[in-house]
C-alpha cells in the first residue's frame, strides 16, 4: 500500500476578496509540483463566495467538473441552456467534452457560498458536453457511505466519463467500516469535511485529505462525529 498525506494548512491559499480558496492541488497561481494530481483528479478547491458575488461567464473543454456546496446557494449558467441553483445536499457535474462556457454565482446578498470543485481528466476526449444534479436524499442513515458518483448513468448518484466512484458519508465516533475498492488498480483520495476519522489507522481532522492507492481496501474509524467525502479514482489517465 502506499500513501500520501495533505494536511489543511498546507494547502494553497488565495483570497481575492470576492473568492477566499484552498487549493489541494496546483491552481491558478499557486503551483507545487508535488502537488499537481492524485490520479485523474485533477484539482480540489475548497471555495467560500462573498454575497452576491461569484465566477463570470469561462470556458472548459475535456474536463468532469464535480460541484458539491456545502453552505449556502450557487447559481450556474451555461452555454447549454441550463439555468439551476444547487444547494447544500446536491451534486452537479458538468462534462466538458468538446467545449462549454459556464459562470457560477452566490445567489444571495446576505450569506456565503461555500462548496467544492473538483475536477477530473476523462476517459474520452471531446464527448459532447452535458449536465446533471442530484439532490441527495434527508434520510440517509448515519454510519453508512451514500454513493454520489459513478461511470454509470443508471447507477446511484450522478455519472462521469470516468471509472470513478464518490461516496459522502457522515459517522458517529468510534463507527468502523472498510471501503472495498471497486476497481484494485483505482487509488482513493479521502477529504475530511468535518470532524476527524482514522483511515487505515492515519489521524485525519477536517479539511485533511489522504490518498492511499495500491490496496483492494480501506479502513475507516470515526475519530468524532465527523462527514467525509471519499473518491475513488484511476491512478493512470488512459485514453
Amino acid at each position: 500500500m502506499k500513501s500520501i498525506l495533505h494536511k489543511a494548512n498546507t494547502r494553497g491559499h488565495a483570497n481575492h476578496g470576492w473568492l477566499n480558496s484552498h487549493h489541494t492541488f496546483s491552481f491558478a497561481n499557486y503551483r507545487n509540483p508535488q502537488r499537481m494530481n492524485f490520479g485523474v483528479l485533477r484539482v480540489l478547491n475548497d471555495d467560500v463566495v462573498a454575497p452576491g458575488k461569484g465566477f463570470g461567464t469561462h470556458p472548459h473543454d475535456n474536463m468532469e467538473i464535480i460541484s458539491i456546496p456545502l453552505e449556502g446557494d450557487l447559481e450556474h449558467k451555461d452555454s447549454m441552456g441550463n439555468t439551476t441553483v444547487i444547494r447544500k445536499g446536491d451534486v452537479q457535474v458538468m462534462s466538458a467534452g468538446t467545449g462549454i462556457y459556464h459562470s457560477e454565482y452566490n445567489k444571495n446578498q446576505d450569506q456565503e457560498v461555500h462548496f467544492l470543485q473538483i475536477w477530473m481528466f476523462p476517459n474520452q476526449q471531446n464527448v459532447e458536453p452535458r449536465y446533471d444534479q442530484i439532490t441527495l436524499a434527508n434520510s440517509v442513515s448515519k454510519n453508512t457511505l451514500q454513493q454520489v458518483l459513478s461511470p454509470n448513468a443508471d447507477d446511484a448518484g450522478v455519472w462521469v466519463h470516468q471509472n470513478a466512484w464518490f461516496h459522502i458519508g457522515e459517522f458517529e465516533p468510534g463507527y468502523e467500516l472498510n471501503y472495498v475498492l471497486k476497481q484494485t488498480e483505482n487509488g482513493v483520495y479521502t477529504f475530511v469535511l468535518e470532524g476527524a476519522v482514522n483511515i487505515n489507522k492515519q489521524l485525519l481532522n477536517k479539511r485533511d485529505g489522504y490518498g492511499v492507492w495500491d490496496t483492494n481496501q480501506i479502513a475507516i474509524k470515526a475519530h468524532s462525529q465527523c462527514r467525509i467525502l471519499m473518491m475513488e479514482v484511476p491512478m493512470e489517465l488512459t485514453i
